[in-house]
């Protein structure tokens, strides 16, 4: 999907962050379902930043806007978190610092976080 933006969906803790994702080129890799692993990891998301980022890539079109009381117990809702966390993965494109506009490139799937001399 070419020049897709989207937010990271970390929970924010510092200025730049969440980091806008931008892909190039993207693939969907099928992943066991562990609903036990994608409910523990439901505190540690930023759920508004989940859902733009799951959109932004073109995913996530059945994630409510705010993350509901039950989800642990919502099995296609689990379902559903599991498949834009673990099987939406981006192959090429960079991700942005909204507050620098610094670009780490992301090659084969893999970010580079490094800033170059020049870039500090």
């Amino acid at each position: 999907s070419s020049g897709i933006n989207a937010e990271w969906p970390l929970r924010p803790g510092v200025e730049g962050f969440p980091l806008k994702i931008v892909s190039t080129e993207g693939q969907v890799i099928e992943a066991e379902f562990n609903g036990e692993f994608i409910t523990r990891m439901l505190d540690r998301l930023d759920w508004g930043t989940l859902v733009s980022a799951a959109k932004s890539l073109g995913y996530g079109e059945n994630l409510p806007e705010i993350c509901p009381d039950d989800s642990n117990d919502n099995e296609s809702l689990l379902k559903e978190i599991h498949h834009v966390l673990l099987e939406v993965e981006v192959i090429e494109g960079y991700l942005e610092c909204p507050e620098t506009g610094h670009q780490f490139p992301i090659t084969r799937g893999i970010p580079d976080m490094r800033l170059k001399e020049d870039d500090e």
